[in-house]
């Protein structure tokens, strides 16, 4: 870079520098017009709401990510990252939900008690006809971030293994998975 460069990047930055200061005292609303903010979320300006997902005849993933995707909030023109803006999710007849292929034989799912020769296996039958709602969560659940963010967006899912639940009084919109 020569001086001459230098010297024309100082002055184009000073005026523009300048500019910003004549006519930010001159009239606030030029300014907010010329230059462009980016909303941020505050934990203290979120509106939630509630949603009620019906399972029934629906496939595991396709209701376990459109869930994931409102408790992250990235429905809402607001979504900011590092925010918990997401909503509460209410999943309804989890006994009820497809897998496709051979899943149901095929797919397994592990626990450990922390003790040696403590790991426990289950497939998906097993799981879909004992444990539905715990089936459910850890679809859902893998789709959230990994960290404290995460497990705060994991509180607001509630998995009813048929079509009642408690949160009537909340009055949950009624969300359709394609």
């Amino acid at each position: 870079m020569t001086f001459r460069t230098f010297l024309l990047i100082i002055l184009i930055g000073t005026f523009n520098y300048a500019f910003y200061l004549v006519v930010g005292k001159l009239n606030k609303n030029i300014m907010e017009g010329l230059f462009m903010k980016t909303f941020m979320q505050k934990k203290e300006t979120i509106e939630r709401k509630w949603y009620v997902i019906d399972a029934k005849g629906k496939t595991l993933g396709r209701v376990a990510t459109k869930a994931a995707h409102i408790l992250r909030g990235k429905h809402k023109v607001t979504y900011t990252p590092y925010v918990d803006c997401g909503d509460y999710v209410i999943i309804v007849n989890a006994d009820k939900v497809v897998l496709t292929g051979n899943k149901l034989e095929d797919k397994k799912y592990y626990n450990h008690s922390g003790f040696p020769g403590g790991l426990r296996e289950r497939n998906a039958k097993e799981m879909i006809n004992n444990y539905p709602e715990e089936m459910m969560e850890r679809a859902v659940k893998g789709m959230l971030p990994h960290n404290r963010l995460g497990r705060a967006m994991g509180k607001k899912l509630f998995v009813y293994r048929d079509e009642n639940h408690r949160h009537e009084a909340q009055k949950p919109i009624a969300m359709d998975v394609d």
